[in-house]
């Protein structure tokens, strides 16, 4: 227990030491105290906050995660196809398809039970 008052005893002396100053401007080389205390107390602010933000991110990141499963709305766009019947004929066919809030599909089976559509390319693109 010696040696935890001498601690206490150095920071004591430390922190009087130090002084105080209200405007630290680039400090004084013959008391670097206040400068010093600028940098570490700088230094440990932003360690402090990035770790706060990180947690708050963390929390906000699994609240949105957790509400979005169990949100009810949804959207689905319906994308025709050209099918060949067997008499030769070409007719559409409609197809649903369920998309997210940016329109992109969802790799899901559609609420209405009909397969997922096939990417359709442009052909005269190649």
């Amino acid at each position: 227990m010696k040696w935890l008052k001498s601690i206490f005893l150095v920071l004591a002396a430390a922190l009087v030491a130090t002084g105080c100053q209200s405007d630290y401007g680039t400090g004084s080389p013959y008391q670097p105290g206040p400068t010093a205390g600028k940098a570490v107390g700088t230094g440990v602010g932003v360690v402090v906050g990035n770790v706060a933000g990180f947690g708050v991110g963390v929390a906000e990141g699994a609240t949105a995660g957790t509400a979005a499963v169990f949100n009810p709305n949804y959207r689905v766009v319906r994308v025709w196809r050209t099918e060949t019947t067997v008499d030769g004929r070409h007719i559409q066919v409609p197809y649903d398809q369920l998309v997210d809030k940016d329109g992109r599909p969802v790799k899901a089976p559609s609420p209405t039970g009909y397969p997922a559509p096939v990417t359709v390319t442009n052909s005269a693109a190649k």
